[in-house]
């Protein structure tokens, strides 16, 4: 497999982001357009609504389960950077560092990590910031 890198290691989706995303916005933007297209030719009906509010309902389920997954991923890796900051140095992991910070944190090797943890807690390194710095990136291909 190909190294991950700052450049490389953002994770797409395809079903995702390359065919229910454009499809959902499409779909929403048509039939925002094909209601306004009604209302200006005095041919509004209830029926306008429910095809808005179905169309929006559609939608909501894949936002939500996407919502969903990217927040308990969240939990997971601020469980999985905490005790590997643990097993590391046989501290905790200071509480001001957010979970952002944990999440770029994910990709740096046992060797950076105490020392990029320390960084990013006394500079308030910003995620990218972090990314920027790893030297040696450690894969994660289970990303959701």
């Amino acid at each position: 497999m190909k190294e991950q890198s700052f450049h490389n290691h953002t994770r797409y989706q395809p079903l995702q982001h390359f065919i229910w995303l454009p499809l959902s916005l499409s779909m929403l933007v048509c039939t925002i357009g094909y209601v306004i297209y009604q209302i200006m030719n005095d041919a509004f009906s209830l029926q306008l609504l429910f095809l808005l509010g179905l169309v929006v309902l559609a939608i909501i389920p894949g936002m939500l389960a996407r919502i969903y997954a990217i927040t308990l991923q969240d939990r997971l890796i601020r469980t999985e950077e905490q005790l590997r900051y643990y097993m590391l140095t046989k501290k905790r992991i200071d509480p001001r560092i957010t979970i952002k910070q944990m999440i770029a944190l994910l990709f740096a090797s046992d060797e950076e990590y105490v020392r990029l943890v320390d960084r990013a807690v006394a500079e308030n390194l910003s995620p990218r910031e972090i990314k920027r710095e790893i030297h040696v990136w450690r894969r994660d291909d289970h990303r959701v």
